[in-house]
């Protein structure tokens, strides 16, 4: 089966470029070409309108009334068909902290089921947790917190089936830099955040092999002129990548530019940490073991404080280009090539490249969504 995606503008990890022609075999994404390179193949036209790689959402944990942490195959099921309504292609279904054989079953759940979702593709596990340290606990249960433990998580890993991707934990627990070495030498993304740690100690770690700040900003010691904290590591280490929630609520624009011109947006990974009150009406809805309310754009704990978000992916890319803070080409890349860097897939998804799954967005030239494709087929439009 043969397709031809004509398009003014296609989206690359090296830029722009268009207008072409996209070729498409049996779910294959090939070659861009000026002109059309197979009159024969089933022609879409697509004349004004861009086309990028699927999103990539690799900080999630829930939406259209589904938690990972509900343990249920079939609401994972219903999460990813949902998600391609956001624009997301490729996703990390992400835990929270909670004890240990719950988060062994959820991860062997996720494991058998990972092959048989229908929508978004599941490329991993992220373990958002239990290693991290109250004092910036955020909607994590602090009665499961714990220093890291290779034997446990070895155990976690296992039940997955070894698809366990990345694992977040707080700097200033005991015997962390141990703990990071041996995971990052077995593939595995260490992530830092819920931390109060400061930032020799932050740094300490990312030396370790530690390499994401969890959604920065949120849930860490902040920027001090006095001691830098893990605010101040997001921002002044290299060759770390940074999760930034880019719904208007938890980071401010001009915080969320900052962070982008200090480590480049080649090293912002834009995320929705979104809830199981992603894609649903304003209402009560829980966050793994925690009441929460949504009401006007947000998800709140009973004390106020924010509890994951509602936001969706295709949001996220329109905000930092309506706040003027990334261009087009920017905000694509920061959605797709970035987290998949950031947790090293970048082999299967992020990028319109020949020999890959030709998942794919469509956008207006507003940064709406249009329709998304999965393995060549359209499986999500606008009406």
């Amino acid at each position: 089966m043969k397709k031809v995606i004509y398009a003014d503008k296609f989206f690359l990890a090296s830029g722009e470029t268009g207008p072409g022609f996209l070729m498409i075999k049996d779910g294959i994404f090939g070659e861009i070409s000026s002109e059309n390179p197979d009159i024969d193949a089933e022609l879409v036209d697509l004349s004004g309108k861009w086309v990028a790689p699927g999103l990539v959402d690799t900080h999630i944990h829930g939406y259209k009334n589904h938690d990972v942490m509900d343990n249920d195959a079939e609401g994972i099921k219903v999460m990813s068909e949902a998600l391609l309504s956001c624009g997301v292609t490729s996703f990390l279904p992400t835990t929270l902290t909670s004890d240990h054989e719950r988060l062994k079953n959820v991860a062997k759940t996720i494991g058998e089921i990972k092959d048989d979702v229908k929508g978004a593709k599941i490329q991993g596990i992220y373990f958002e947790g239990p290693f991290f340290t109250e004092e910036h606990k955020g909607a994590q249960n602090p009665g499961y917190f714990s220093d890291p433990s290779i034997e446990v998580f070895n155990e976690w890993q296992e039940a997955s089936g070894g698809i366990i991707k990345k694992i977040a934990l707080a700097p200033e627990r005991e015997g962390v830099k141990e703990f990071v070495q041996q995971v990052t030498d077995s593939g595995v993304v260490v992530a830092l955040g819920h931390s109060n740690a400061t930032l020799s100690q932050a740094k300490e770690v990312v030396e370790s092999g530690a390499s994401v700040f969890v959604h920065t900003y949120n849930g860490m010691r902040g920027l001090n002129h006095r001691e830098p904290g893990m605010v101040g590591a997001a921002l002044s280490l290299e060759h770390v990548f940074s999760e930034l929630i880019c719904d208007g609520h938890h980071v401010h624009p001009t915080a969320a530019e900052i962070l982008m011109d200090s480590t480049g947006r080649d090293h912002v990974a834009l995320i929705t940490d979104c809830m199981m009150a992603g894609g649903m009406p304003d209402g009560e809805y829980m966050l793994g073991e925690f009441n929460v309310t949504v009401k006007d754009g947000t998800a709140r704990m009973r004390e106020g404080n924010l509890a994951g978000s509602i936001l969706k992916l295709k949001e996220a890319i329109k905000n930092v280009v309506d706040w003027g803070i990334a261009t087009p080409s920017e905000a694509i890349m920061m959605a797709t090539y970035v987290p998949a860097v950031s947790c090293k897939m970048d082999d299967v998804c992020g990028m319109i490249k020949p020999g890959r799954a030709a998942d794919f967005i469509v956008l207006d030239k507003s940064m709406n969504l249009e329709a998304t494709y999965l393995d060549g087929e359209c499986r999500y439009e606008v009406q």
